[in-house]
């Protein structure tokens, strides 16, 4: 069965559309220098991505991280009979277990994964134009493995909205922002007095401030303290410390010292004294959207303040009088995520089977995703299976 056939029969009820691709060409580049100027070209004003997938970030995780997991680059750049770029799929080919598995670039360092895409394409695509895309991928690849993927973005549908979707093992919290709405609309006044009444002891401190790291110093400085502290905090915790897997520290440093317009492809927001960093969040923003993606606080007695949610309060603020219209804290439901973020976003997994093979790789890994998010549900479940990572390290 084609994409297209298996779109339209879950999706018979709907007016016919039309079936001819808009797509007449699909190049593979299994080079990031080869993807490059069609990537940037996408990234141009007028077209369809989430800053996650910047060319600048995951050439960084690629480099860094990627090639020591064996993964090789594999774009996907869609042209049309002029040889303008339509769409680019930011691939990685994974192998193991006798089956190829294309997935986003970024692994688990992305919140959210999607093509960069025109604009004007994307309000057209229609399924023959993922049947166009993904034709060509048979000989390389067995399936794809397509996560945590926003259903829309700034308000433009994501083609890929067009797959069978699968709920996603995670949700992510989203506040939404009024424009020129008044303080309280995105934060409450009675959080507002009760941050305030902490902060009143972290103002006493020499020196204390609010800032967004604009400097390589100062960039350098903060991921210091960063590197040192995380993994305390996550050994308290009893989580596993992703920052220490090999290559992470040297992508996370490059992505934050990159260059983007007057900020940098990773923003580092920090509240601090003269004593010491107190906390830190860091994320990606796009004029419309800042996505948190890593944040520590200090292990100093400074910490029963609750600073970062201080931090957070400066920085949803900040974003909200420069006319954004939405913050998101990144994956998982912790409680803290919930005191700002009342919503969700509306994210979903899609599995692709391009193979025989991979039909069976597709159904597995659906599963498996279906069964993680069971237990993450019921909470009797994920606290034993908590329990049992921890017994097991």
């Amino acid at each position: 069965m084609t994409m297209a056939a298996a779109i339209q029969s879950r999706t018979a009820e709907k007016p016919a559309r039309p079936k001819a691709s808009h797509i007449a060409h699909v190049d593979i580049a299994a080079d990031l220098a080869e993807a490059e100027p069609a990537w940037r070209a996408l990234e141009e004003p007028g077209h369809l991505f989430t800053p996650y997938q910047r060319f600048d970030l995951l050439a960084s995780w690629q480099r860094s991280v990627g090639m020591r997991e064996g993964a090789r680059p594999f774009v996907v750049i869609a042209r049309d009979a002029e040889q303008r770029p339509l769409a680019l799929l930011p691939l990685a080919l994974h192998q193991g277990h006798g089956v190829r598995t294309a997935c986003f670039m970024g692994g688990k360092h992305t919140t959210f994964n999607m093509g960069l895409w025109s604009a004007e394409f994307a309000s057209q695509a229609v399924a023959a134009d993922l049947d166009a895309l993904f034709a060509p991928l048979r000989d390389q690849a067995d399936v794809l493995a397509l996560i945590q993927q926003p259903r829309r973005w700034h308000g433009q549908q994501n083609p890929f909205a067009l797959l069978p979707p699968q709920s996603t093992i995670n949700g992510c919290p989203l506040l939404e922002m009024e424009a020129g709405g008044p303080p309280a609309s995105r934060i409450s006044n009675s959080l507002r007095r009760r941050l305030k009444s902490k902060e009143k002891k972290l103002q006493a401190l020499a020196g204390y401030r609010y800032h967004l790291a604009t400097t390589d110093a100062d960039i350098t400085r903060l991921l210091d303290w960063f590197f040192r502290v995380k993994p305390a905090r996550m050994a308290e915790q009893k989580l596993p410390n992703v920052f220490a897997e090999p290559g992470v520290e040297q992508f996370v440093r490059s992505a934050c010292l990159a260059p983007r317009g007057e900020g940098r492809v990773i923003d580092i927001h920090a509240l601090e004294c003269d004593e010491e960093v107190i906390a830190i969040f860091a994320g990606v923003a796009d004029g419309q959207r800042f996505s948190t993606m890593f944040n520590t606080y200090t292990m100093s007695e400074h910490a029963r303040y609750s600073p970062g949610l201080i931090l957070m309060r400066y920085m949803i603020d900040r974003y909200a009088e420069r006319g954004y219209r939405s913050l998101d804290l990144g994956i998982g439901t912790d409680d803290y995520k919930r005191m700002f973020c009342k919503g969700d976003e509306d994210i979903f997994d899609s599995f692709v089977p391009l193979t025989s093979r991979g039909r069976v790789a597709a159904m597995a890994m659906s599963s498996l995703s279906h069964g993680k998010r069971l237990v993450k549900q019921n909470q009797m479940l994920f606290d034993l299976a908590r329990r049992l990572r921890q017994a097991f390290g």
